[in-house]
């Protein structure tokens, strides 16, 4: 059986803080989990409480001894490699410039270019990194005309 040991008073009000106050969830639940081992509940009780395997505890305490407060965290995922290169992308961004409403034609350069098929969501995505953005058309004009200016142009069109 695993216990965590040999932790200071501050320590322990740090983890009662963390697990009453953090916004995240993973964090409130290891903090719990170190101050219940702390006071005594054995692994197979924490298994249970957490509906966690045991090998999922062992890991919390592993990070504990090794990082203390920072271990409660999780570390940053790497995620996904991206599909385009900075070079890639600066031409998408041209060509998204020429092409302002034509996502396809966009998608056709690419796979003509660099023989990569992109869909149009992951081309808006690249595009909305570079802080581009998609607004309706507006069809008419903002607000109301000048009636004198209307009525003359009205009148030049009937004739």
């Amino acid at each position: 059986m695993r216990f965590v040991e040999d932790v200071s008073q501050e320590t322990i009000s740090m983890l009662q803080r963390i697990y009453k106050q953090s916004k995240h969830h993973r964090v409130r639940q290891r903090a719990q989990c170190l101050l219940l081992s702390y006071h005594g509940s054995t692994t197979t009780q924490l298994m249970k409480i957490f509906q966690v395997d045991r090998i999922t505890i062992y890991h919390w305490f592993n990070a504990w001894e090794t990082r203390h407060l920072p271990g409660l965290y999780d570390k940053a995922k790497p995620g996904r490699p991206q599909k385009c290169t900075p070079e890639q992308n600066a031409s998408i961004r041209q060509w998204a410039k020429a092409f302002p409403k034509n996502l396809n034609q966009v998608g056709a350069l690419v796979v003509e270019h660099f023989q990569i098929r992109l869909s149009k969501q992951t081309l808006k995505r690249i595009l909305k990194s570079m802080a581009f953005s998609w607004r309706r058309v507006r069809k008419g004009l903002k607000g109301e005309p000048d009636p004198e200016e209307y009525q003359q142009k009205k009148e030049a069109l009937c004739d």
